[in-house]
């Protein structure tokens, strides 16, 4: 996966909403836009289905950073897809939850993630400063969702596929949806530090 100097240097608008909202912090074009949300630290937004509130809290998660990008690219008319995968997060391909991860006995957990593509490339701007020692290997499951699927929408399917994946024993750990749901969380939570 690619980072956010992948993304086109496509002019923005700042007639448009948000590309005035970007325009407002000197961000020009769609790869600025990229590396802008890249450099904002990693947490959770008081809304996580407002995706705006990246820029008002200066900070997101891979939801509401990606929701934004898509949002300005569909706004300013860029094929930008949104593309929300599961993966099984690990300590290698993100680092932080290693030992929540541990101390629950899982090497990993499935994790649903957002990122965008631009013309087949996929690129990630979730978070700098921490780099995994693997990338993100394969999704077990992907599809292109629109950026007002972010919050709900994301958690439904996440948490459905959660409880497939408990109640077929995928990981060998006897764990409930609720248990392992409880870990998911916290290992967000650990991210955010």
């Amino acid at each position: 996966m690619e980072t956010w100097s992948a993304l086109p240097s496509l002019k923005i608008s700042s007639s448009s909403r948000i590309g005035s909202a970007f325009a407002m912090r000197g961000v020009t074009d769609i790869r600025a836009a990229g590396r802008f949300l890249y450099e904002l630290p990693y947490g959770r937004n008081t809304e996580r289905s407002d995706f705006m509130l990246v820029l008002l809290e200066a900070r997101g998660t891979c939801s509401t950073k990606h929701g934004l990008l898509a949002a300005l690219a569909r706004e300013q008319g860029a094929p930008l897809s949104l593309m929300l995968g599961i993966y099984e997060m690990s300590e290698a391909n993100t680092p932080g939850v290693g030992a929540v991860l541990a101390r629950n006995g899982l090497n990993s957990i499935p994790e649903a993630h957002c990122y965008v593509v631009w013309e087949g490339t996929s690129i990630d701007v979730t978070r700098s400063g921490v780099e995994p020692s693997e990338p993100i290997g394969r999704f077990l499951q992907e599809e292109m969702i629109a950026p007002e699927q972010i919050g709900e929408y994301k958690v439904a399917w996440h948490e459905a596929f959660i409880r497939d994946w408990a109640n077929e024993g995928k990981d060998g750990s006897g764990l409930t949806f609720e248990q392992l749901w409880k870990i998911r969380e916290d290992c967000i939570a650990a991210l955010g530090q």
